[in-house]
């Protein structure tokens, strides 16, 4: 048995495990209410603006390959989330939208979230809850190169 004290998570590999137990949380609830998709294309179209985005949009805010994200995408479109429709603004260019099946998913991950929070915010104290998300409010507009692109 070893006697080396516990090892100190950093910040980050925290701010990871309770992202990932989020994510993981709202994705099983959206598939018990009937909408499929993996967590790499629900990562995806998390990030679909309100009035469409383009897929080097998508693949940039995402951190992946336009490749990628064009694969992601297909399988959203096969699953009947979203559609591509032409950029009005460039002929050229493609806009992905949210499918009114889509937008069911994304309003039902809303209350979902605020679900989340609310047991979070039990778990640790009101106060304490608030404390955490205004310091991470406080540090977004200096990490969060994509702030205000799918909010």
């Amino acid at each position: 048995m070893s006697m080396d004290p516990p090892q100190q998570l950093s910040v980050g590999t925290l701010l990871f495990i309770a992202q990932r137990a989020f994510e993981e949380e709202i994705a099983t609830a959206l598939h018990e209410q009937g909408f499929q998709f993996t967590l790499a294309q629900g990562r995806l179209a998390a990030r679909i603006a309100q009035q469409g985005s383009r897929l080097t949009e998508l693949a940039d805010a995402a951190g992946i390959t336009k490749q990628s994200a064009a694969y992601l995408l297909k399988e959203l479109e096969r699953s009947g989330l979203v559609l591509r429709q032409p950029d009005p603004s460039d002929a050229r260019a493609q806009r992905v939208l949210l499918t009114t099946r889509g937008l069911a998913a994304q309003q039902a991950a809303r209350g979902i979230e605020q679900g989340i929070e609310r047991r979070w915010a039990q778990l640790i104290g009101t106060a304490n809850f608030a404390r955490l998300k205004s310091a991470l409010e406080d540090l977004r507009p200096h990490l969060d190169r994509h702030q205000g692109d799918s909010d």
